[in-house]
């Protein structure tokens, strides 16, 4: 694997050429990134707008509270000054700047770093018909014991609703920073929820048409269905060893009052993660079952292909052999031999058919 270059490393590039760039990153505005920061003391958040290195210094002046910093897809130039200040592990952040990574759940000295998977149900008329049903991004926490930092990937996993609903429960935050992070979870395990509902209904319309006589739902549908859901399935599963750790005491930055809220929300994933499985195996039954109906109408087309061959076998063969140029041929030349053959051609054929319908081959 290629050594990863270190957060200096990633500056001062262009074209190709180095060029000579300051020792520390220029500043950058914090609307470019930096979507929130605030400080909470005795679970309230203090007035005024901050800085990350402003608001650290006032919490550990007070020596009481705690910094939360939203940031969404930060670059390696913007997040060095915060890695900085609260003493983030470099690889860490590495991860933390690279999107698509697995939910997880990592420490680093007394820093905690978890990776979640965000997900989101996209709105179609059909699922029959949908270019994309589940989109994800991600979220990841830097834990602390006097901050929690987030970093967002994605558009569609926002945190300003939680964080305002957080900022009216006091209570709640009066536990730290660790009381974020549970929230961060809870927040996105109730999204798998809402998804999981969602898909149960896109899959229960999928298996009406199904088992619906003369169907058009095609086997890739189904297999396109089990992709989104496969997509969802590496969100959800690989999450519940994190929880589970911090449910169990992994570390003493979560206290005992918050270990039982995230046994609560590793409760919720084991149903989602019992859903999705049942999701999968529904999928592979319609896909069998799919596959089995389109077997039986290639049979069943067969079998009228065959029927209406026999059928007509009949006329093309007296036909061919009452087509040949010999005069000695019997009835060649009697009166009534055109009728009688005409007679015998419609005669065997309906007698074909008849017996054909009644053992349903027409």
């Amino acid at each position: 694997m290629p050594a990863i270059p270190s957060l200096g490393g990633l500056r001062g590039r262009s074209n190709g050429r180095a060029k000579s760039v300051p020792e520390r990153p220029l500043p950058v505005p914090l609307s470019a990134y930096v979507v929130d920061c605030a400080v909470y003391v005795d679970g309230k958040r203090l007035p005024g707008r901050w800085t990350h290195a402003e608001a650290i210094k006032e919490v550990r002046k007070r020596h009481a509270g705690f910094v939360w910093i939203g940031l969404h897809e930060p670059d390696a130039v913007q997040i060095q000054g915060i890695a900085e200040t609260f003493g983030l592990h470099e690889l860490a952040v590495e991860d933390a700047l690279e999107a698509h990574q697995r939910p997880k759940l990592e420490r680093y000295d007394d820093t905690l770093f978890m990776v979640l998977k965000t997900v989101r149900y996209v709105e179609h008329e059909s699922p029959a018909t949908a270019n994309e049903i589940v989109e994800t991004g991600e979220l990841m926490a830097f834990l602390g014991r006097d901050f929690v930092i987030t970093v967002r990937h994605g558009n569609h996993s926002g945190l300003a609703r939680l964080r305002r609903e957080l900022d009216q429960d006091p209570e709640r935050l009066e536990l730290g920073p660790s009381a974020v992070l549970h929230a961060i979870a809870d927040h996105v395990v109730d999204h798998y929820l809402d998804v999981t509902t969602a898909i149960e209904s896109d899959i229960d319309e999928m298996e009406t048409h199904v088992f619906a006589p003369r169907s058009k739902v095609s086997a890739e549908q189904i297999y396109f269905m089990k992709r989104e859901v496969l997509e969802l399935r590496r969100a959800v599963m690989p999450l519940g060893t994190p929880l589970q750790r911090l449910a169990e005491g992994y570390t003493r930055l979560i206290p005992d009052e918050v270990r039982s809220y995230f046994r609560d929300v590793s409760d919720h994933l084991t149903t989602v993660a019992e859903r999705v499985a049942n999701f999968d195996e529904l999928l592979t039954t319609l896909v069998d079952a799919t596959l089995a109906k389109i077997t039986l109408q290639q049979n069943t087309d067969m079998r009228k292909i065959t029927a209406w061959a026999a059928i007509i076998a009949v006329p093309t063969a007296l036909a061919g052999i009452y087509g040949m140029n010999f005069d000695y041929m019997p009835e060649l030349h009697w009166r009534f031999g055109y009728p009688l053959a005409m007679t015998i051609i419609f005669g065997v054929c309906i007698l074909l058919y008849r017996i054909f319908r009644k053992n349903r081959w027409l």
